[in-house]
């Protein structure tokens, strides 16, 4: 039922992923939203009276809503809402996340620690070689692979993955009943045998050339850093690190010869400093480390408790609400009751003293 509340919601005219957002915080059911009266639907932020009206007034489709659920059902697939704890907590803080995504597959805990690898649709023998040497020491130190499913890099990328045993999630920008391209559907059986297939976009939802620049802020949103492997200026995964840089994520990016085009965007992005220059996955695995200091070079996700030192009344206080999973300064501040300027304020001294540290997108944990 919930699914079905989902999706009458989202089809309602105006809206869309900011406004089922406010829906979504402001009713604990989808279903509450239509039983709401215009005015207590007015004030929810963002709402406004044509949005509101047409809430009050819609019928769904049940017979269209039908189908695709008869579709997800016959592909094993499941509606995850921002609200629902398998969804990508990194995914959640970024200025535009989907409300819903549509998944084959499973996501798991560990798909916190991941790295998205992208670049171009026609790569070289070296851009292939780099990239699949990049994957497998990233999955040997425990890190799930993103990309988009595309040919070139991206499928480079997922195969390698899977080949080293590794779990690995494609972000796609058509429905999940529709894989694309076409080549890609032996892999994309086995990706959700161990990983995830995902996309914001409703059951039948055709790849559209506009559909995957969209989708590319996923990509980058839910992982810890993107690598760029061969890209041109004007290259799609140029765009995906452009979203990167203003999620506040770490890019990282291969260099190739100056006079190769497929090169060009990568070192730019290097020449600029908006991205580090990357060798080997050892160049990121010590960038990341620096942030996550849970994660080692040769094994996954192990803990390493700290005792605190002796800490101010703040401090304890603060030091009481968070945890070893990452969260936002403010949502810190709320749980801590203080302001978000002094909860800053005692984090960077919480940090100074070693027990906690801080992440991309002004996250902190305990370390």
């Amino acid at each position: 039922m919930k699914n079905r509340d989902l999706l009458a919601l989202s089809f309602v005219p105006g809206v869309g992923n900011q406004r089922m957002r406010a829906l979504l915080d402001h009713f604990n059911e989808p279903a509450d939203a239509f039983k709401a009266s215009f005015a207590e639907l007015k004030s929810i932020p963002s709402i406004d009276s044509r949005t509101a009206a047409e809430i009050t007034k819609y019928r769904p489709d049940n017979n269209g809503i039908d189908t695709i659920l008869r579709r997800l059902d016959r592909l094993g697939g499941r509606i995850i809402s921002i609200k629902d704890p398998e969804y990508p907590e990194s995914l959640k803080q970024i200025y535009d996340p989907p409300a819903l995504l549509y998944t084959l597959g499973n996501m798991e805990q560990s798909d916190h620690d991941s790295i998205a690898i992208v670049g171009t649709r026609n790569p070289t023998e070296y851009g292939k070689k780099v990239t699949g040497e990049i994957c497998t020491g990233l999955v040997q130190s425990g890190f799930t692979i993103v990309s988009g499913l595309a040919r070139g890099i991206d499928t480079v990328a997922h195969t390698t993955t899977l080949q080293s045993g590794g779990r690995t999630i494609a972000v796609i920008g058509c429905g999940i009943d529709i894989i694309y391209p076409q080549d890609n559907i032996r892999i994309s059986k086995q990706i959700q045998q161990t990983g995830a297939i995902l996309s914001e976009y409703h059951i039948g939802t055709k790849p559209d050339a506009g559909n995957f620049p969209k989708r590319n802020r996923i990509i980058s949103g839910m992982t810890l850093g993107t690598v760029i492997i061969e890209s041109s200026p004007t290259g799609g995964a140029m765009i995906t690190a452009s979203y990167a840089l203003d999620q506040n994520r770490e890019i990282f990016a291969v260099p190739g010869p100056i006079n190769e085009e497929r090169s060009s965007g990568t070192n730019k992005l290097i020449q600029q400093g908006r991205a580090k220059l990357v060798q080997s996955s050892e160049d990121i695995i010590e960038e990341v480390v620096l942030k996550l200091k849970y994660i080692t070079p040769t094994t996954s996700v192990v803990q390493k408790p700290q005792p605190p030192p002796d800490l101010t009344m703040f401090e304890e206080k603060i030091y009481g609400v968070i945890s070893q999973h990452p969260g936002h300064i403010d949502e810190i501040a709320q749980k801590a009751g203080l302001s978000t300027s002094d909860t800053l304020v005692h984090l960077l001294s919480l940090e100074f003293k070693g027990v906690v540290k801080q992440l991309a997108g002004k996250m902190f944990a305990r370390r």
